[in-house]
């Protein structure tokens, strides 16, 4: 403390008192200066090294946090009726969480108000360990086999010698992907654009199992329902916001908690049974399609509520990792190409990014009453030994001297049944262009109107093939959604 301001003294990392901050060690006023400017070198150095590799994907974002409250029911039924997952069985019980919001494409300083899907990543916190939730705020995505992956993003990235997004490049792509083209018809509707990140809904895209005690499996879908409504921007309206202000969304969603106006969300299943659903037109686990909610309505799970700002960006928002394979006891993987790849994915992009210690970091870890017990040991800026269970010596298991015994096997694993060729090939039941269209009518005429206009925008700076293979494709997706286009560029339709 200092003994005339009363202000917390300024320190090096090393714990030593910095008298003077505003100059270096010189000879003499004007120089050469010293080498031995140990705070100085500190500084400078550390400074040089303040930022890590940003995110491919989801690089613009925001975090918040808050809890999770648990209805103990799923739809009208016990929780335990679907999965033995703690979290979802008591009515009441509350699990603390963090929730990241990003855009996709853009870059960590990009604008918040371009026409992007939107990330919507959970982690919450249960007393069985972490259970990561990561998807979007559109329910479908462009591709169904995560090998595509690479591709889709390349697509919509910036060309690598322009440096520009250049819809030549993300239209010859997705003219010769036909599953992208209900994703499309989402992205380019008002929805493209959200108002900001309170008035968006929630879809876990990916489709997932829930396991019960007894280890019987349905699968699921999850959806994040915005009790603040789903309000969307126009390019116009966007293009405004832009002008001025890139985190808009940002901005106001920590402004709303600042308030004490926190933003909640239901969530909400849907479910399956767990076979291959002959009588369905489309394959369940394809992630470009939706399920019908008259046929798998919506059943409430319980609520969300962000409460509480993050109190340092990096260290909160830059530094939080999701990976689509962190799932609690109660909770499992389906067979979704998409969901495999991501699995794998998501956490090694941390690894790099962050370094193979990102888990120790307090924005990572479970919360403090889940022991964490594992025989891994060193790698870069490694802080704590994961416990072991009391003798240090031994990091490796099977041990008759000491370490760490597996858990037992009490519970009763879901063990679906699986056989067939080992191949590469295309999931049978593709139906490219149903929901796309049944998406079209459904709109009401103004969001149509902006759905083609922004096509027709974009489309109109691409090459005439490309054009003309885009319009058959919204034809098969219905004649109106096609000819319009079509109209809009000046094309004939080739329906």
């Amino acid at each position: 403390m200092h003994p005339q301001t009363g202000k917390s003294i300024l320190t090096t990392r090393q714990g030593h008192p910095v008298h003077n901050n505003q100059q270096q060690r010189t000879v003499g006023s004007r120089g050469p200066a010293t080498l031995e400017n140990y705070h100085f070198l500190e500084k400078i150095s550390h400074f040089d090294r303040e930022r890590i590799p940003e995110r491919v994907v989801h690089a613009r974002g925001f975090v918040a946090h808050g809890e999770f409250e648990a209805y103990g029911t799923i739809g009208d039924e016990p929780a335990a009726t679907y999965t033995r997952a703690k979290l979802f069985q008591v009515k009441g019980a509350k699990t603390p969480l963090s929730v990241r919001f990003s855009t996709v494409i853009g870059g960590r300083d990009s604008s918040e108000a371009t026409r992007d899907p939107r990330g919507f990543a959970v982690k919450f916190r249960t007393e069985d360990g972490n259970w990561d939730l990561v998807g979007n705020n559109l329910p479908v995505f462009f591709i169904r086999d995560a090998i595509k992956f690479p591709d889709v993003i390349h697509a919509l990235k910036p060309d690598p010698v322009t440096f520009r997004q250049e819809p030549n490049r993300i239209f010859d792509f997705m003219s010769n992907t036909p599953e992208s083209m209900h994703m499309l018809t989402w992205l380019f509707s008002p929805r493209g654009i959200p108002a900001n990140y309170r008035t968006q809904d929630g879809f876990g895209v990916n489709t997932y199992r829930m396991v019960n005690a007894a280890g019987e499996g349905v699968l699921v879908k999850y959806h994040w329902v915005s009790q603040q409504g789903v309000e969307s921007l126009t390019e116009e309206q966007a293009a405004a916001i832009q002008a001025t202000e890139l985190g808009h969304a940002s901005k106001d969603l920590y402004e709303a908690i600042q308030r004490g106006e926190c933003p909640r969300w239901e969530l909400c299943v849907q479910i399956m049974g767990d076979d291959e659903h002959p009588e369905l037109d489309f394959d369940p686990l394809d992630d470009t399609k939706t399920w019908p909610q008259d046929a798998f309505p919506l059943r409430p799970v319980g609520m969300m509520t962000l409460n509480r700002n993050v109190s340092n960006v990096h260290n909160e928002n830059e530094q939080i990792a999701f990976g689509a394979g962190v799932l609690v006891d109660g909770l499992d993987f389906s067979d979704d190409k998409m969901l495999v790849g991501r699995t794998f994915s998501y956490s090694d992009t941390q690894r790099y990014r962050v370094g193979p210690n990102y888990l120790q970091l307090p924005i990572n870890a479970p919360r403090e009453d889940v022991p964490v017990n594992t025989n891994q040991d060193g790698g870069p800026m490694s802080y704590r030994v994961d416990n072991r269970a009391g003798n240090p010596h031994i990091t490796f298991e099977p041990s008759s001297v000491a370490g760490l015994d597996q858990a037992d096997e009490s519970y009763r694993e879901y063990r679906p049944f699986v056989s067939g060729q080992v191949i590469r090939a295309p999931i049978d039941r593709q139906n490219n262009y149903a929901q796309a269209g049944e998406r079209f009518r459904t709109m009401p005429q103004w969001e149509r109107d902006d759905l083609v206009k922004n096509l027709v925008n974009l489309l109109g700076q691409c090459d005439k093939q490309i054009q003309e293979k885009m319009v058959w494709h919204f034809s098969q997706c219905d004649d109106g959604y096609g000819r319009r286009v079509a109209e809009g560029l000046g094309i004939a339709d080739h329906s």
